[in-house]
């Protein structure tokens, strides 16, 4: 096996670049690799036009402190759903539903909810 690297030919450095009709590009299909494989070249798919997105976009951002054993907390928490539910979701994910979920809460138990207790009232 030679040691030397791969070029492309002449006929590839010096194509046309502003052909009148192009062949219309095909999306690449991903590629299945059998569990030895260790390659790391990898084809993605393009996702379809209409699939659905994941989630909503978040546009606004929020920046709070928080101590060592509440992030080490949160970062426990993620793996534990990832391990033990199988749900994967990142740090800011959990913030979102935990909020989400106190704000709901005050909303419906107003002096009875878990933020007011936590707050000391």
């Amino acid at each position: 096996m030679s040691r030397r690297a791969s070029l492309p030919g002449a006929e590839e450095l010096f194509r046309r670049t502003g052909e009148r009709n192009p062949a219309p590009k095909q999306p690449e299909q991903p590629v299945s690799r059998p569990q030895g494989d260790k390659s790391t070249k990898l084809q993605v798919a393009e996702a379809p036009a209409d699939a659905p997105k994941k989630g909503p976009r978040h546009e606004e951002k929020i920046t709070f402190y928080c101590t060592s054993q509440d992030l080490m907390s949160l970062e426990s928490a993620r793996l534990k759903l990832r391990a033990e539910h199988g749900v994967a979701a990142d740090r800011g994910k959990i913030v979102r539903a935990a909020l989400a979920y106190v704000l709901e809460d005050f909303e419906a138990r107003g002096d009875d909810s878990i933020l007011l207790r936590r707050l000391g009232r």
